[in-house]
C-alpha cells in the first residue's frame, strides 16, 4: 500500500461501513468460482439464450475445459486466446484456462486484422477459442497460416443455447455462420469437452502469477499486453465489491440478477461484471451484443438487477421510444465507465429509472479499478468520477515535469498506486519503466483535479487518444492507415463531439496534385480491414493546406480551435 502518511480527504466522505483501509480479500481467481460453487451449488451462474447453467455445472464444464486444453498441451507459461462474444464458451474458456494452469490472452472482435496477428505474436498464442460464427472464425483461420498460431477451438453459439437445433439453423439461415476446415489444427468446443473432467488443477503458488495479458494502446497507440496477475483482478473485485456494500448492501450475496452486455474481452466487464458476479454468487444474464431494445426488455422482463455499461449505452437506453413505458424499478446499481458521463445523462437515466449511474475511473492497467461514486449519495458532483476505491492512492503530478504533487484544484497528472495495479507490460520493460514513477505509481496520461473533499475529475489527456464509446482510439494508428491511400498527400485526426459516442475521429486530408477527391464513403471503404469498427472514421475534410506548428508540425491544436469556432457560429 502506498505511503500512509499521505492526505487521503475522500476517506471523510465513504459511506457508512465502509474504509479505505479495508483488508482486501485477495485470491487466486479459480476461487472464485470455487468458492461459488461451494456455498451456491444449484444456484444459476450463467443464463443463455433460453439456457440456466447453474454454479456446479458451470465448474463440471470448466474442469472438463481445462482437461481438454491439457490435453493441447496447455500448462503454466501457455497462452491461450480467447476470441468471443459474451456466451458460457467465454466463462467456460476462462477458467478452464487458470485450471489448466495457462495465461489467457483476450482478442477483441473489433481489431483489425493486422492487429490481432501482431498480438498472437508479441503475446506468444499458440492456441485460441473462437465460434464459427462468420463475424468471427474466418479472421482467425487465416492467422492460422500466416502467424505462430497452431491451433483453434472452435465453438458453436446455439450449443449452450435452449434449443441447439433451432437456434443453429436460425444462424445458419441469416448467413452468420462459417464454413470451418477440418484438420489437425481445429478441434470442436464439444470435443474439447469430451472427457470426465477428472483433472488436478493447476495450484496457484503466487498471487503475483499473471492471469490475463489485456491489450492496450497504452499511452502512445502501440498495442502493449498489460500483465494482470491475480493478485490484480482479486484487489480490483474486491475494491467493486467493498463500493457496493456499505450498510446495509447494496447489492447482496447469493440473489442478483447481473445483466452481462459489455463484453468480456474487454476488462472492465471481466472484472466489474464476471468477477464480481462470482463474488457474489449471481445470475450472469448474457446478451451477445448491445441491442437497445432486447436490454430494456430483459431489464423488465427479468427483474435484472445490476447493470454496467459505457455513457454511449445509458444514451441509447434514454433514446428509445419505448423507454419510458418500461419497468426498470428493479435495477439497483448501474455502473458508468470507459468514458466521461455527462451529466444530463446520469439526471434522465435516474429520472426514468429512479437509480443512479454511478460513475468511476480506471484503466487497463489498473484492472480497471481506481474511483467510484458512492451508489446512495444523493446529490451528484457534476463532472466527479468519484473518489479512490479502498486501498487505491492517487497523486497529482504537476504538469510542469518538476514532480511537485498538486494540491485541490490545480490540474496535474493522475497516477495511481494499489494492488490494482498492473504488474507491467509483457514483454516490454522500457515501456514498463516509463509508465511508473519512482516511488511505484502508474502514471496514467490523464490530467485531473482534486476537489477539497477527495473527488476526483478527469479534464483532459496528456496524450493524443480519443474515447469513442468507451473505446481507446488512437489517432496515429488512424492516420498511418489513411497515408496507405494512394492520394493522400497529408492527414491530420482530430476527435469531434458525437452526441452518441463522445468523440467520433474526423479526418483532415491533403491531397497529391493531380489527385482525385473522394468523400468518406470511400474512404470508409479504403480503410475496412485496416482499421477496427470502433476506430472507423465518421467525417472526413479536405483542404488545399493544413496548419502547421512554427516547427513544420501538423497542429491538431489549430485544427480544434477551427472545429470549435465553426460549432459556435453553426448554433
Amino acid at each position: 500500500m502506498a505511503d500512509a502518511v499521505r492526505a487521503h480527504p475522500w476517506t471523510d466522505h465513504y459511506p457508512p461501513g465502509m474504509r479505505w483501509d479495508c483488508e482486501l480479500a485477495l485470491k487466486p481467481v479459480t476461487r472464485f468460482l470455487d468458492d461459488a460453487v461451494a456455498r451456491w451449488p444449484e444456484h444459476t451462474a450463467l443464463e443463455f439464450m433460453g439456457r440456466a447453467i447453474s454454479y456446479r455445472e458451470l465448474a463440471q464444464l470448466a474442469d472438463r475445459a481445462a482437461a481438454g486444453l491439457r490435453k493441447l498441451g496447455v500448462q503454466p507459461g501457455v497462452h491461450v486466446g480467447l476470441f468471443l462474444p459474451n456466451s458460457p464458451h467465454y466463462v467456460i474458456a476462462f477458467f478452464g484456462v487458470l485450471k489448466a494452469g495457462g495465461v489467457v490472452v483476450n482478442y477483441s472482435p473489433l481489431d483489425a486484422e493486422r492487429v490481432l496477428a501482431h498480438k498472437i505474436e508479441d503475446s506468444r498464442t499458440d492456441v485460441l477459442v473462437t465460434l464459427d460464427l462468420a463475424a468471427l472464425y474466418p479472421q482467425m483461420a487465416r492467422m492460422l497460416g500466416s502467424t505462430r498460431l497452431k491451433t483453434l477451438v472452435v465453438g458453436d453459439l446455439a450449443e449452450f443455447s435452449g434449443a441447439p437445433g433451432p437456434v443453429r439453423a436460425q444462424l445458419e439461415g441469416a448467413k452468420m455462420v462459417a464454413p470451418m476446415a477440418t484438420d489437425a489444427q481445429h478441434l470442436r468446443f464439444a470435443a474439447l469437452l469430451d472427457n470426465d473432467g477428472a483433472i488436478t488443477p493447476h495450484e496457484v503458488q503466487d498471487l503475483d502469477d499473471i492471469v490475463v495479458l489485456q491489450y492496450t494502446g497504452g499511452t502512445t497507440g502501440l498495442p502493449k499486453g498489460a500483465m494482470l496477475t491475480h493478485r490484480n483482478l482479486a484487489a480490483a473485485s474486491a475494491q467493486y465489491f467493498e463500493s457496493t456494500g456499505g450498510t446495509p448492501r447494496i447489492l447482496a450475496e447469493g440473489g442478483e440478477r447481473f445483466l452481462v452486455v459489455l463484453p468480456l474481452f474487454h476488462i472492465y466487464a471481466l472484472s466489474a461484471v464476471m468477477l464480481l458476479g462470482l463474488r457474489l454468487g449471481a445470475t450472469l444474464v448474457l446478451h451477445t451484443k448491445f441491442d437497445v431494445e432486447a436490454v430494456l426488455k430483459e431489464i423488465a422482463g427479468s427483474r435484472i438487477s445490476a447493470f454496467c455499461g459505457v455513457p454511449t449505452m445509458y444514451t441509447g437506453l434514454l433514446m428509445h421510444p419505448k423507454a419510458r413505458e418500461t419497468d426498470l424499478s428493479s435495477l439497483r446499481f448501474c455502473g458508468s465507465g470507459g468514458a466521461p458521463l455527462p451529466v444530463e445523462i446520469e439526471q434522465r437515466f435516474f429520472e426514468l429509472s429512479g437509480c443512479h449511474l454511478n460513475e468511476g475511473w480506471g484503466m487497463t492497467e489498473t484492472s480497471p479499478s481506481g474511483t467510484f461514486t458512492p451508489a446512495r449519495e444523493p446529490k451528484r458532483r457534476a463532472g466527479s468520477c468519484g473518489m479512490p476505491l479502498p486501498n487505491v492512492d492517487i497523486k497529482l503530478l504537476a504538469l510542469d515535469g518538476s514532480g511537485r504533487e498538486v494540491g485541490p484544484g490545480e490540474p496535474g497528472e493522475l497516477c495511481i498506486h494499489g494492488p490494482n495495479v498492473m504488474k507491467g507490460y509483457w514483454n516490454n520493460p522500457n515501456a514498463t519503466a516509463e509508465a511508473f514513477t519512482a516511488d511505484g505509481f502508474f502514471k496514467s496520461g490523464d490530467v485531473a483535479k482534486f476537489d477539497a473533499d477527495g473527488y476526483l475529475y478527469i479534464v483532459d489527456r496528456t496524450k493524443d487518444m480519443l474515447l469513442c464509446g468507451g473505446f481507446n482510439v488512437y489517432p496515429r494508428v488512424l492516420e498511418e492507415a489513411i497515408y496507405e491511400h494512394p492520394a493522400v498527400a497529408e492527414v491530420c485526426v482530430i476527435g469531434i463531439p458525437d452526441a452518441y459516442r463522445g468523440q467520433s475521429p474526423k479526418a483532415f486530408v491533403v491531397l497529391k496534385p493531380g489527385a482525385e477527391p473522394f468523400d468518406i464513403d470511400a474512404l470508409q471503404a479504403f480503410l475496412k480491414g485496416k482499421l477496427g469498427k470502433h476506430e472507423m472514421v465518421h467525417a472526413l475534410e479536405i483542404r488545399a493546406e493544413l496548419p502547421k506548428t512554427p516547427v513544420g508540425k501538423l497542429s491538431k491544436k489549430d485544427l480544434a480551435e477551427q472545429e470549435e469556432q465553426k460549432r459556435a457560429a453553426a448554433a
